[in-house]
């Protein structure tokens, strides 16, 4: 089994972050800090670790922020880079609001090390357009990093993190961000870019929308990040969305010979599904075809969670065949239950055809 997500803050970690932060800040009691930042930590989940850390530091650090901002910057370059590195910016999300100024200068700093997504957010909602407005000069930055921090800190809907009410109100906020960032050369930005965008066509679809068709979408960065913000609405089968990419949600299909194997599974067990799409115009069409399945739930209900499958053109009265594989098993999103299981094929947002399935737990 894998190791669990929080053992990323486990007692090597912190013995070396201890030592890191003696060799810069000698007065450290390092011995005490080591006992302290660990105390309790069983019982604590990946960010409620990281938290602790950043409050234990405080009480072994200068008390001048700026001061124990300083020990963290040297400290910073010395630690592995990655999640961890989220440490420096929690720590000034949670002590550096009453110091904006400085204390965004110095997530910017730290982004690089892993990055300050989070921690950027509680100074969005201190101070909305006062933090986006240092936030769209970021997104004029020559770092990929700080460019992706732009998009990714101000992300109406960012997963592990609250959601900024104020932007969900008026999307248009970050509207100046997303225009800079449209075309980045950077796929890592581009990336955040298409996310930020998916997060708004949960709440504001047209708007999402009229974004991007506002856009030159013949530009192949703009092109992906558009396709790739557009995945909810298409898989909802948005006409709108649809249209954006030659894809007309009144196609003349036909699902035929849904096929699903094995009918009984067990958790860990391999569903293997195929069935026929055969078209029924006079002309070519463009498919996006996916799948839906409507999970069991513990009270008895479903859930539905879409999955891509393929896009492609299919030609007049042809017929194409399209098999799929998916094995069941557990993940820390999804967790199965006994029972009934629904499995639906798409075409361009609309169902098709459905089968079933039973699972045993």
């Amino acid at each position: 089994m894998a190791e669990p997500l929080k053992e990323m803050f486990n007692r090597a970690y912190f013995e070396r972050l201890s030592k890191e932060t003696e060799a810069t800040y000698p007065q450290l009691r390092r011995a005490t800090f080591l006992r302290e930042v660990q105390h309790g930590n069983e019982a604590r989940e990946l960010n409620a670790r990281m938290r602790h850390a950043s409050i234990t530091l405080r009480g072994h650090l200068p008390h001048d922020f700026r001061k124990a901002v300083h020990v963290l910057k040297e400290v910073a370059q010395r630690m592995p880079k990655g999640y961890t590195a989220l440490l420096c910016p929690d720590f000034v999300g949670l002590y550096g609001l009453g110091d904006p100024d400085f204390s965004l200068d110095v997530l910017k700093y730290f982004t690089s090390f892993g990055s300050s997504e989070f921690a950027v957010r509680e100074f969005i909602r201190r101070d909305v357009k006062g933090t986006l407005k240092v936030m769209r000069a970021w997104a004029e930055d020559d770092n990929e990093h700080v460019r992706r921090l732009a998009s990714e800190g101000s992300r109406p809907r960012l997963p592990w993190s609250f959601r900024l009410d104020a932007v969900l109100k008026d999307p248009k906020l970050t509207t100046p961000i997303l225009e800079r960032l449209r075309a980045d050369d950077s796929l890592y930005v581009r990336k955040s870019v298409a996310n930020h965008l998916n997060d708004f066509s949960k709440d504001h679809p047209a708007y999402m929308v009229d974004v991007l068709r506002s856009w030159d979408r013949k530009h192949p960065h703009t092109a992906w990040i558009a396709k790739h913000a557009s995945r909810t609405l298409i898989k909802a089968g948005n006409p709108q969305a649809l249209a954006l990419f030659a894809f007309d949600n009144k196609v003349k299909v036909r699902v035929d010979a849904l096929k699903l194997s094995p009918k009984r599974l067990k958790l860990g067990d391999t569903l293997e599904f195929s069935f026929l799409v055969t078209s029924e115009a006079a002309r070519a069409q463009q498919l996006v075809v996916d799948y839906a399945v409507h999970y069991r739930k513990a009270n008895g209900g479903t859930s539905k969670k879409v999955f891509k499958l393929k896009e492609l053109e299919l030609p007049a009265k042809a017929s194409t065949s399209v098999t799929k594989r998916q094995r069941i098993v557990d993940f820390s999103t999804r967790k199965h239950y006994s029972g009934e299981h629904i499995v639906e094929v798409l075409v361009n947002g609309k169902a098709r055809a459905r089968a079933s399935f039973n699972l045993s737990t």
